[in-house]
């Protein structure tokens, strides 16, 4: 009993440690909002909460879901939901970027820097409007990352499949920023400085997505 009780706990541990997103339901979420059918062959990742793996790949789950778990309009206003509590880690950096390539690139969309999770770290929702000029797709893939302000040096990203509705050919934005992850630069604790990595942001390139 004592050793199941412990493992009830830790479970419960994992799914509320950190941070997870669930509108638009990303890629096997256990708790995502309105998540189409799991692909063939995968299931429910219950530690979607938890920072990518140092050596995992962009998304982590590589394959998508079958349908959307979302359709946008270009400019239209949409809000992404974080699960209720967690861990914010006193904020930091997060973005909200879209890829016309299956994952391998990202174009920002959106993205709140140093008190991601606002002045008291309780927000757990984010509306924005869609850029006007992007292009359509059925297999765009929508990504919230987050790079904490306090703790282990983490990188999160939660992607979600979604479908975009846009009369444009392409869309030129700045690229995602990756940091805390194998081949990427390491954005220290903030201590306090909440300016801490700012200065990769700043510079990050301009990328054209189709």
């Amino acid at each position: 009993m004592k050793f199941v009780l412990a493992s009830i706990c830790a479970l419960v541990g994992i799914s509320t440690a950190h941070m997870d997103m669930i509108s638009p339901c990303p890629r096997y979420s256990p708790r995502g909002i309105n998540c189409p059918a799991l692909p063939s062959g995968q299931s429910l990742d219950y530690s979607m909460s938890t920072p990518l793996g140092y050596n995992a790949p962009l998304c982590k789950h590589t394959v998508p879901f079958p349908t959307p778990s979302a359709t946008w309009t270009a400019g239209q206003v949409v809000t992404v939901k974080m699960a209720p509590g967690g861990a914010p880690h006193s904020g930091g950096h997060c973005q909200f970027s879209l890829s016309y390539d299956g994952g391998r690139t990202f174009v920002v969309v959106y993205e709140v820097l140093r008190l991601c999770f606002g002045p008291d770290n309780s927000q757990r929702a984010f509306t924005f409007t869609l850029p006007a000029n992007l292009p359509s797709s059925n297999k765009a893939v929508f990504a919230w990352t987050w790079v904490n302000a306090v703790g282990n040096r983490e990188f999160y990203m939660n992607c979600a499949d979604v479908a975009i509705r846009g009369r444009a050919l392409s869309y030129t934005g700045q690229q995602i920023i990756i940091a805390n992850h194998a081949g990427y630069p390491t954005i220290p604790e903030f201590n306090g400085n909440f300016a801490t990595g700012i200065s990769l942001y700043s510079a990050a390139p301009n990328i054209t997505v189709r």
